[in-house]
């Protein structure tokens, strides 16, 4: 059996996006029309309009009232959610530039945050959260002529343990927030997904770092080696060994990603402050990275329309009862402020692509490859 076409899964996964959105902006809006009529008393009652009439009323105010409650976010605190929009980034680099650093890969700051600046221009529209590693491996092997491999491993390597990391923060704001957890069907099944998702990720990096299941099978090196570019893939198998015999390495990398969720967190919490929200800080130390862990899995472009629903659905149970448009208008904030740095990053992407190369500090044995 063919597996199905690269471009059947994006046009299905486009798909997916659309109608996630669509409902939840129609649902919204239907709400704010129905509002909007009852409020200014016209008749006939809105029961007895058409549904195509109350779709034409919905839409007509919806939008202009997501719009309004957008637009009226105080600025300083948004300038400080797109302040710290930019510390994850410049967070993840730092991350990163620890992860090149064990293969003796000395790649300076400028050049990694090009690199990563252009990553989250591609994954501004590439599915999940993690598509902009696509063109991160893909730039990476291109600053080496010699550790290919060992560049493209960095960024698994670097992607893995900051997904672990939300993962056991996730895990502990949930155990610290169990009552939020209780308190609507939508958490508890969350929760569920979420643990499987941090035991598969547990395995995957325990394995990663230990080179892989051929201590056990040794067939499966034979096997890796009848691959399509089977010895890359292996020399890429090997190039993780060194992360798991590295303690410091690991304790700091892992502290630098829980520093990047908790500003994740208070990003989204000053955007709370910017549209008057009460929100509990508490409960988005749960909330968020429960949202963001669900983000990065493939689903649809960026995420979009899996993190608008959440937003909407978590943020408005009565233990929360934020408003529909005001949940809404928190999520679509958010991902104006990740917008606002994928332009940089497209900016970066056109004016900067292929001007650096890395210089490779490697140790003797490794130039000699």
């Amino acid at each position: 059996m063919k597996p199905a076409p690269s471009w059947l899964k994006t046009l299905v996964q486009l798909a997916v996006c659309g109608a996630l959105l669509a409902w939840i902006f129609q649902a919204i809006f239907w709400k704010e029309g129905q509002d909007a009529w009852e409020r200014e008393k016209r008749t006939p009652g809105w029961q007895e309009l058409t549904r195509w009439e109350r779709l034409e009323v919905s839409w007509t105010h919806g939008p202009r009232e997501v719009w309004h409650d957008m637009s009226r976010v105080r600025p300083r605190p948004f300038a400080l959610s797109l302040l710290l929009m930019g510390a994850t980034i410049l967070l993840g680099i730092v991350r990163w530039r620890q992860v090149l650093r064990v293969h003796g890969l000395d790649l300076s700051f400028a050049r990694a945050a090009e690199i990563s600046l252009v990553a989250h221009f591609f994954n501004s529209f590439l599915l999940g959260a993690a598509g902009g590693d696509l063109m991160k491996a893909y730039y990476a092997a291109r600053e080496t002529h010699h550790k290919k491999a060992e560049a493209v491993g960095t960024v698994f390597v670097d992607r893995i343990i900051g997904l672990f990391a939300l993962l056991v923060f996730t895990m502990v704001a949930m155990a610290a927030n169990l009552p939020l957890l209780r308190a609507d069907p939508l958490f508890s099944k969350l929760a569920v997904a979420i643990t499987v998702m941090f035991v598969g990720c547990a395995v995957v990096l325990f394995l990663a770092l230990r080179g892989g299941v051929s201590k056990g099978l040794p067939q499966a090196r034979e096997w890796l080696r009848r691959l399509p570019k089977g010895d890359f893939l292996e020399r890429l198998r090997d190039s993780l060994k060194p992360f798991g015999n590295d303690r410091t390495f690991l304790v700091k990398s892992f502290s630098v990603s829980l520093l990047l969720c908790g500003v994740c967190v208070l990003h989204v919490q000053s955007l709370a402050w910017g549209l008057g929200l009460e929100l509990s800080v508490r409960h988005l130390f749960a909330i968020v990275p429960m949202i963001t862990c669900m983000v990065v899995l493939p689903l649809t472009p960026s995420g979009l329309g899996v993190r608008e629903n959440l937003f909407v659905l978590m943020l408005a149970v009565p233990l929360i009862g934020v408003e529909h448009t005001a949940a809404l208008s928190l999520s679509l904030l958010c991902t104006a402020g990740s917008l606002f740095w994928s332009l940089i990053g497209g900016v970066v992407y056109v004016s900067l692509k292929g001007r650096h190369h890395l210089a490779e500090l490697g140790r003797p044995e490794s130039r000699a490859d």
